[in-house]
């Protein structure tokens, strides 16, 4: 079974995820070293990422999942 890919969302999504962490100033490599997930694939687009690995993203920068949608993509959606 393929996966769907909607590439407007995603890029909504990955702009949103690399907006917050740039404000919350955190690396790609304190992510990884927190979570164990290595997200330049995500960032760069190139993942369809997972609405788990959005919410352990999201449990991450300390922000609830709705809030993320809401003031990140709030366009695309």
């Amino acid at each position: 079974m393929s996966q769907y890919r909607d590439d407007e969302v995603l890029d909504a999504v990955v702009k949103g995820l690399k907006k917050l962490r740039t404000e919350l100033r955190i690396t790609m490599e304190d992510v990884y070293n927190d979570t164990g997930l290595n997200i330049s694939r995500i960032e760069g687009g190139k993942a369809n990422i997972t609405i788990s690995t959005l919410r352990k993203l999201c449990n991450y920068y300390q922000l609830p999942l709705y809030k993320f949608f809401k003031d990140y993509c709030d366009n695309a959606l």
